[in-house]
């Protein structure tokens, strides 16, 4: 009997987590009740990428060695993959079940610059877009944590905007070879000096750009303590996930990077954010919930509990859209500051794509130097992705933007072109409230259009002209 108590006290241990963080904190007293997330349970064998051929040198590749040791820590049922100091050069690095990728202090994943490596090739067919680096699908119980760096290598993906950077920048892209717009408005990373094209156009290679962190359909997702940079497209996204905790993570890229989106939840069900800082090319913190049917099928962004984060450059510090047919509900954005966004909280969308909010609350939001709106709702929102032209608007009204049962309270902005501003057909921007605002601005207070239903209760705008 004392021997079979045992052997169930060991395994219950190697099965327990050493994610010991109690999350229960940030579910106490919200204006809406919400599950708590799960937090990943990871058996307790360990795995060193130098064991299975690892070499931290920044030369070597390693893609063979994380496909060795994520598999055999896969065999033993799972297990934390350690990664010791020093500089990784990689390809792909696909999760199985019950694995942690632990980065100590110093380590630095660095994923290659050959875009071959990220092009997957089935029966001879290879696939039309990029893998994301690091991926998932349908896993259970997977986390990334540690002190460590996973590095995107974006420069030699991403197209570059000419507005966008100074003569010095602008002259060492031409350095890397590339190719230069008839305009000479944009320059690709096609027909570089020293790596391969994966596509016959430089348009056509754009369209293969990928995200860095891409995990689809998992449950039970830990992202902790890491610094995430310098994506190929955007950084953080999990997709149709259940149970996603992102927690003490930085994310960076450069300011101009073009789609560099921190953290995008798209369709996902239980999410908390949580002491994260930002400082990112597009979109801080951004909901979205899929365009047109297709995005019903995946449902809502649902339970998503976003408190105690930083955001310093972003397009928009806290986002709903563009994309959101699927719809989002009971989300609670709580103690989070913006310093240097475009926007503050932005919600965007156009007809096409947009869906129903319900159960939206926003507290406690301290802004400072926003370039354009503190506070603003857009229904006509045009993608300007590289190559983009902008249409006319759908004559058909399907998946029209619907936000409402939106509120906001407790919020202090310190600098900003306008205040609030809201634009949409009637029926679209209705049931919002604001209430104990302190706005100073330097150009606008209101840009509220008539067919716009939002209550402003005790809102304070303040300028230099007063």
């Amino acid at each position: 009997m004392r021997r079979t108590i045992l052997l169930a006290l060991s395994l219950l241990f190697s099965l327990t987590s050493v994610f010991a963080g109690d999350y229960s904190k940030y579910y106490q007293n919200l204006p809406k009740a919400m599950p708590e997330v799960t937090v990943p349970t990871i058996p307790a064998n360990t795995v060193s990428i130098l064991d299975c051929g690892g070499k931290g040198d920044g030369i070597t590749s390693n893609t063979e060695a994380f496909r060795k040791a994520i598999s055999k820590l896969s065999k033993l049922g799972g297990g934390h993959l350690n990664v010791p100091a020093g500089i990784y050069l990689t390809g792909l690095i696909s999760f199985k079940d019950n694995i942690d990728l632990h980065l100590e202090k110093n380590a630095i994943i660095v994923f290659s610059e050959d875009k071959k490596e990220f092009i997957k090739e089935e029966n001879g067919v290879k696939d039309d877009k990029a893998t994301p680096g690091i991926n998932a699908s349908k896993r259970k119980n997977i986390s990334i944590t540690g002190e460590g760096i996973i590095d995107g290598n974006g420069e030699w993906w991403r197209p570059v905007k000419r507005s966008k950077v100074s003569n010095t920048e602008w002259n060492d892209f031409k350095a890397m070879g590339g190719t230069e717009s008839a305009k000479g408005d944009l320059w690709y990373p096609f027909n570089l000096k020293h790596f391969d094209n994966i596509a016959a156009t430089p348009e056509a290679q754009e369209k293969m750009r990928t995200h860095l962190i891409r995990l689809t359909d998992c449950e039970n997702v830990l992202i902790q303590g890491v610094t995430v940079e310098n994506s190929p497209k955007f950084h953080i996204v999990p997709q149709r996930c259940k149970n996603v905790i992102i927690d003490g993570v930085t994310v960076r890229c450069p300011w101009n990077a073009q789609n560099g989106d921190a953290i995008d939840i798209g369709n996902c069900t239980n999410v908390l954010i949580v002491n994260n800082v930002i400082d990112a090319g597009d979109d801080g913190i951004c909901m979205k919930g899929g365009a047109g049917a297709k995005a019903l099928e995946y449902g809502p962004c649902q339970n998503i509990n976003i408190q105690d984060n930083i955001v310093y450059h972003a397009h928009g510090g806290f986002v709903i859209g563009s994309e959101f047919s699927g719809g989002m509900k009971n989300i609670y954005v709580h103690n989070n500051t913006f310093s240097g966004t475009d926007t503050g909280l932005r919600f965007k969308s156009s007809v096409g794509r947009g869906g129903t909010t319900e159960d939206i609350y926003i507290s406690n939001i301290y802004m400072t130097d926003i370039n354009n709106q503190a506070i603003v709702f857009e229904t006509t929102y045009f993608d300007n992705h590289v190559g983009a032209k902008k249409g006319a608007q759908p004559t058909k009204v399907e998946f029209a933007p619907n936000f409402t049962d939106i509120h906001m309270k407790d919020i202090v902005v310190r600098g900003c072109k306008t205040g609030i501003a809201a634009h949409g057909e009637k029926g679209m921007i209705h049931g919002i409230t604001i209430e104990n605002a302190n706005i100073f601005y330097h150009e606008t207070a209101q840009d509220i259009d008539a067919n716009s239903d939002i209550t402003l209760t005790n809102v304070n705008f303040v300028t230099f002209a007063q």
